[in-house]
C-alpha cells in the first residue's frame, strides 16, 4: 500500500493517524551458501545504516521500519521467487540485495514487473546497471567498471604486460571486460585471459598457461586476479613461483579474512572498495566504533556497503515524502547522501552509485592478522570515468 509520509510540523492528531503504519523493506540475500560471510556483513551493515540514518529510532517520520529477511541460498531461481513473494505477498515498499550477480540478474525483471524499487547491494556485474537494467533498479554497491577503472589506475603503465584470471560467470567476465576497456591508452597490454569455474580448487593448468604466455615477454609483468568467495587462487599460484618468470601478483581489495592471504605479497598494489581505516568522515567513525563495540572486530568490506544501502533507503523515503515508487525514483535520481565511504551519488542515467575507490599498497604487520592496504591515493568520483552501459 502506498503511503504519504507525514513531514514538517503537524498536529498531534494527524501524526497519531499515520504513526503506526510500517515501512517494509525486504533484504533478499545469500544468507547461507558460499558467500555467507559477505551476506552477514551486508545484513549487519544494513541494520547499522538504518539505525544511524534514523538516529536510533528505526522510524521515518513516525513510521516504523520493518526488515524482512529472505535467504536465496545463492540460487537465481530462489532470488526471483523470493522477490516476487516480497513484493506480492509481503507488500514490501522496496527490496535490497542480493550478494551474487547471477542472482541479481534473475531478480531485475521482477522489480520491473511489480514496479517496485530494488536497491542492489553488493552484487557487482556491470550488466546489472548495464544491458539488463531497468528504471526500478538502483545500485549502492560498486560495479565491475569501478573496480576495473580504479585497478587500471593502480596497475597500468608503459610496457606493462598483464595476465588476468577470473571466475567464469557474470562477476568475472564483466570484471575483466571492464578492466580491458579501462586499460585502453594506458600503455599496458593484456597478454592472456584465463577463466575457470567458480568452484575450482586446482589452478595448476590455468597458471601454467599464463606462465607460458608471459615468460618470454619484455617489460613489467603482472597477473591480475578477480575472485569472489572461497578457493582464492592467489596463494596457490604464488606457491608455483611466478617470480621465476618475472611475474608479480596483483588483485583488488577483499574482506579481512581473505586479506590474511595477502600477507604473502608485501608491496602489492591494487584498488579497493573499502578498508575501515581509510575513509575519514563522521559516518565511518561511528561505524568503526559501533561495530567494534558490538561485534569485537572492525567493520569489513561489505559492512560498509550494507550501511550505504540502508542510509540510501532512509534518505530516499524522506526526500520523496512517500514510499510511492514513482516518488522514490524522482527522489533517488541524482540523489546525494553520506556513507562510510563519504559522498555517494545515484547517476540519473543508470542509477549506479558513483563513489570513491582507494589505490592501496600492501603493508605487512606481524601483529595484525591480515595484510594492511595502506592508502596511496583516494580515487574520487571525478577521478573515475565510469562508462554508462545501458544505452542511454
Amino acid at each position: 500500500m502506498k503511503r504519504t509520509i507525514v513531514a514538517g510540523m503537524v498536529s498531534a492528531m494527524a501524526l497519531a493517524s499515520t504513526a503506526h503504519a510500517d515501512i517494509k523493506i525486504a533484504h533478499i540475500y545469500g544468507k547461507t551458501g558460499p558467500y555467507e560471510a559477505y551476506a552477514k556483513q551486508s545484513h549487519d551493515g544494513l541494520m547499522l545504516g538504518l539505525e544511524y540514518a534514523t538516529g536510533g529510532t528505526m522510524e521515518i517520520d513516525g513510521e516504523k521500519i520493518v526488515v524482512i529477511e529472505k535467504d536465496t541460498q545463492l540460487k537465481p531461481e530462489n532470488g526471483k521467487a523470493l522477490l516476487e513473494e516480497a513484493y506480492g505477498d509481503d507488500e514490501v515498499d522496496l527490496a535490497i540485495g542480493p550478494v551474487s550477480s547471477g542472482v541479481a540478474l534473475a531478480m531485475l525483471p521482477v522489480a520491473q514487473e511489480y514496479e517496485k524499487i530494488l536497491i542492489v547491494e553488493p552484487a557487482v556485474a556491470d550488466s546489472i546497471t548495464g544491458e539488463n537494467w531497468n528504471r526500478y533498479i538502483f545500485r549502492t554497491g560498486r560495479n565491475s567498471s569501478q573496480d576495473a577503472v580504479s585497478n587500471a589506475i593502480a596497475l597500468a603503465g608503459e610496457d606493462v604486460q598483464i595476465a588476468t584470471l577470473a571466475q567464469d560467470y557474470a562477476f568475472g567476465r564483466d570484471g575483466i571486460a571492464a578492466f580491458k576497456e579501462a586499460l585502453a591508452g594506458t600503455g599496458a597490454t593484456i597478454a592472456v585471459e584465463e577463466y575457470v569455474p567458480a568452484d575450482t580448487t586446482d589452478f595448476t593448468a590455468a597458471a601454467e598457461r599464463i606462465f607460458n604466455a608471459m615468460k618470454d615477454l619484455d617489460g613489467k609483468k603482472k597477473l591480475f586476479v578477480i575472485w569472489a568467495g572461497g578457493n582464492n587462487p592467489m596463494g596457490k599460484i604464488n606457491a608455483m613461483d611466478p617470480g621465476r618468470f618475472g611475474i608479480e601478483m596483483a588483485t583488488g581489495g577483499n574482506i579481512l579474512a581473505a586479506m590474511a592471504a595477502y600477507k604473502e605479497f608485501p608491496g602489492m598494489e591494487g584498488a579497493t572498495y573499502y578498508y575501515y581505516d581509510i575513509p575519514k568522515n563522521e559516518v565511518n567513525d561511528w561505524l568503526v566504533k559501533t561495530h567494534q563495540e558490538r561485534f569485537g572486530a572492525p567493520p569489513d568490506f561489505f559492512t560498509a556497503g550494507g550501511m550505504a544501502a540502508g542510509m540510501a533507503a532512509v534518505e530516499a523515503i524522506r526526500k520523496a515524502g512517500s514510499t510511492d515508487t514513482e516518488a522514490l525514483i524522482s527522489a533517488m535520481e541524482g540523489m546525494e547522501w553520506m556513507t562510510p565511504k563519504g559522498k555517494m551519488v545515484f547517476r540519473p542515467e543508470d542509477h549506479q552509485a558513483l563513489q570513491s575507490m582507494y589505490h592501496f599498497k600492501i603493508r605487512v604487520d606481524p601483529d595484525v592478522a591480515w595484510a594492511i592496504p595502506e592508502l596511496v591515493r583516494e580515487l574520487t568520483i571525478e577521478d573515475l570515468p565510469i562508462p554508462i552501459r545501458n544505452g542511454k
